[in-house]
């Protein structure tokens, strides 16, 4: 009985380390989105990644003597995109845009497929063309959309994404809004990827404000205090780690009979 008794300490202590072990992967994944908001912080039209923790079963303890098992679980850490607003800022540049609604500026990538960004810090290249400060095609409502570079008149932005450059047309700014944002995936420099299910359609709720940019909505003071946060945890379920694992060492070698 005393062997059984001291196996089940050692499986129940097993289980302790899975779980310290499962909170600190889930901290430093908290730690890894902190990072991320930090440097997304400075790009405009980013948005911020929030953590959130829940718990998962991950199996059954074993039973004492004279009881039933019960199950135990171990906590997960999972991450969701903030599409709060952001604060618009006046930069007087008359190819800086920014949107006012659920809106994103839709981008030709290089392999030819479309991203969506709230980053308007737009650009002409040597062609004329409009693009992104990575070089990427601003598209419009009929494809891409260019300047003529020797026409000296200004280029105007309408509310509604119209674009001309002083009497010449030249077209409407594509806004895509979605009908599902939990379908859009995080790619690199502030730019979002649509899922089968994002549901695009153009925009109807959404105005474009020229000479202005959308900053990120991710706070670098929030961002800040959260890393301190995880950091703590993560400090404290390592301690708990060990605790466990000196226990279990001691329990092992009481077993065995050796010192």
């Amino acid at each position: 009985m005393r062997l059984a008794w001291s196996l089940l300490i050692v499986r129940r202590m097993d289980v302790s380390l899975y779980s310290a072990a499962a909170a600190m992967n889930a901290t430093e994944r908290w730690q890894d989105l902190v990072a991320d908001n930090l440097s997304a912080s400075a790009v405009p039209g980013s948005r911020q990644q929030e953590i959130s923790f829940s718990a998962v079963q991950a199996g059954l303890s074993d039973a004492t003597p004279g009881s039933a098992g019960s199950s135990y679980v171990i906590p997960f850490a999972g991450a969701a995109t903030n599409f709060k607003q952001g604060e618009m800022k006046s930069t007087g540049g008359n190819l800086d845009m920014a949107v006012e609604g659920p809106g994103f500026f839709t981008v030709q990538m290089p392999d030819g497929s479309k991203a969506y960004t709230r980053n308007g810090e737009f650009q002409l290249n040597s062609q004329g063309q409009l693009t992104t400060k990575q070089g990427y095609p601003v598209l419009s409502d009929s494809g891409t959309m260019g300047f003529d570079p020797n026409n000296p008149a200004p280029i105007n932005i309408s509310a509604d994404g119209d674009v001309s450059q002083g009497q010449d047309i030249k077209g409407k700014i594509s806004i895509t809004e979605f009908g599902n944002l939990k379908a859009l995936t995080v790619s690199n420099g502030g730019y979002f990827r649509a899922g089968t299910t994002a549901a695009a359609k153009p925009a109807t709720s959404t105005n474009v404000r020229q000479g202005f940019v959308e900053e990120s909505n991710a706070s670098p003071t929030l961002a800040m205090a959260s890393l301190l946060t995880s950091m703590r945890m993560f400090e404290s379920n390592q301690k708990v780690m060990q605790m466990q694992s000196d226990r279990m060492t001691k329990a092992i070698t009481d077993l065995s009979g050796t010192s």
